[in-house]
């Protein structure tokens, strides 16, 4: 028993010294985040398109990207790899089933913000405005979401009409 007391009192101290460090004072590490540091992050799209950079891209052009920044993971025309397939429309007809951007994601615009912030997943936000245009005309043209000579940019990309769009329950329908 009083082995159990002693672990009980140890136990009771490395708390009580803990919660007193986490009140203390901090060390001053760091340094306050700049307005340029805030505006590097500050990338978010709505689906109604604003926020878009500028930038254009057709799939021709995305084709070439895709075939150097992407198949490795996502495969040959975009159809599978070791990661997920972006292109095709398999019903979603359970849970567990396959979600690709045909039959999957509810606005264009949330496509080209997710690729610009996370991919290539190696190298994150390293591809360029009219490189993400063009990944997305190729991957959206390779759906049959748009025509093989359409052009993505902050006026066309908006407008795509997503498969799945109406399929999800908006939050906030107010603030779109």
């Amino acid at each position: 028993m009083s082995m159990r007391r002693s672990a009980l009192r140890a136990a009771s101290l490395a708390l009580l010294l803990g919660a007193g460090a986490a009140l203390a004072e901090t060390p001053n590490l760091g340094r306050p985040i700049s307005e340029a540091d805030i505006a590097a992050w500050d990338i978010s799209i709505l689906p109604n398109g604003q926020g878009l950079p500028a930038g254009s891209g057709n799939a021709a052009q995305g084709k070439t990207v895709y075939a150097e920044q992407c198949s490795a993971c996502h495969g040959d025309n975009g159809r599978g790899g070791i990661n997920g397939a972006v292109v095709g429309n398999p019903p979603i007809d359970r849970i567990d089933a396959v979600k690709t951007i045909a039959n999957f994601w509810g606005y264009p615009t949330t496509v080209f913000d997710f690729i610009r912030r996370a991919m290539p997943s190696t190298q994150p936000r390293t591809l360029k405005p009219d490189q993400v245009y063009a990944l997305v005309a190729y991957i959206f043209a390779e759906n049959k979401l748009i025509g093989e000579n359409d052009v993505m940019n902050a006026e066309t990309l908006p407008q795509v009409k997503m498969p799945n769009r109406d399929n999800f329950i908006i939050r906030f329908p107010d603030r779109i």
